[in-house]
């Protein structure tokens, strides 16, 4: 195998990583990226209130699926579970009118998306984040200090893994799935713009409550590291960088302190939506829902008791790739 696509269908946003498999000495390989693409479809709209996927939101989905088969035969894939592999999250778990999404998803991309459960999806996205941090602390600044904590805040959920990194023979030592994600809280809260301080207030009781749940089983805070992935950590992390517009090699690896994100918060949940549209780093599909998720990423960094949160472009998509492989 000379390639492989991998393919995350969340709440939000639909993304495509067409990746070389390159063989090294003996047995160890590397999975390197030739094309990641990213679009906001929002399959997820109004899931929570109607329980049923849109109509319209599933033609968007399926469009940016025509977009990515092309691209992945046009890299000499072969369309089928040989070489794609599409993992489907949140939305999908909760939708009644699901069977519809299945087919339409098997006639585009030739193999069925695969609804993993809230635990295969926090693995797969903390070994995708943590392929390439050091599992050992070093004091020369090279690394960071295991157990790492990767938190990956989606549309619908957001996954806590705690794990000690790919190098160890106790991979996971704890996680969860938890429904508190960026479109579900602004759904739920934030009817206006700006957001009401008693509609902030009420999302934040939400988030607090959550992470009560999320500490009886994931020990947030002896994570040695906190590892945040997905659109609102990455995001964040531009606007921390200041960056004029969205650049992943920059933001990837970015450490955001407290400070920074906790005034990053604000000022999102200050601005309108037109003011957070001007935002160099803001894809447009974001500025209704970025505020919510940074509210989610404050809560959840203060908790952890952790001065700065480390924000990575590598997810679980790249762990889905690395499926494909091994």
């Amino acid at each position: 195998m000379s390639g492989v696509a991998a393919i995350d269908c969340g709440t939000n946003s639909i993304r495509l990583l067409i990746a070389d498999v390159v063989h090294i000495d003996g047995d160890e390989v590397q999975v390197v990226d030739v094309d990641r693409r990213m679009e906001i479809v929002r399959l997820g709209q109004d899931v929570d209130k109607t329980g049923a996927f849109a109509p319209e939101a599933l033609e968007r989905t399926f469009g940016a699926l025509r977009e990515y088969a092309e691209a992945i035969e046009a890299y000499g894939i072969p369309l089928g579970p040989d070489g794609v592999r599409m993992v489907a999250t949140s939305a999908t778990r909760d939708a009644r009118n699901r069977q519809v999404f299945v087919d339409g998803v098997r006639e585009i991309l030739g193999v069925e998306p695969e609804v993993v459960t809230g635990l295969d999806e926090a693995e797969l996205s903390f070994v995708g984040a943590t392929a390439e941090l050091e599992a050992e602390a070093d004091e020369g600044g090279g690394g960071h200090p295991s157990p790492f904590l990767v938190v990956d805040i989606g549309g619908g959920s957001t996954e806590f893994v705690l794990g000690h990194g790919p190098e160890t023979n106790e991979l996971i030592r704890a996680s969860l799935s938890v429904d508190v994600g960026c479109v579900r809280m602004a759904e739920r809260h934030l009817h206006d713009d700006p957001p009401s301080e008693e509609q902030v207030a009420a999302a934040t009781a939400d988030i607090d409550a959550m992470l009560d749940q999320v500490e009886k089983t994931v020990p947030l805070r002896e994570a040695g590291s906190v590892v945040c992935v997905a659109g609102t950590a990455t995001t964040v992390a531009g606007m921390a960088l200041d960056l004029p517009e969205y650049n992943a090699e920059r933001i990837h690896g970015t450490a955001v302190g407290v400070a920074d994100l906790d005034r990053i918060s604000a000022e999102l949940l200050k601005a309108t939506a037109m003011e957070r549209a001007e935002i160099g780093v803001m894809h447009p599909g974001r500025v209704d829902v970025i505020g919510a998720g940074a509210l989610i990423l404050s809560r959840v960094v203060a908790r952890t008791g952790a001065d700065h949160f480390i924000a990575s472009e590598h997810d679980i998509l790249d762990g889905t790739a690395w499926s494909l492989v091994v």
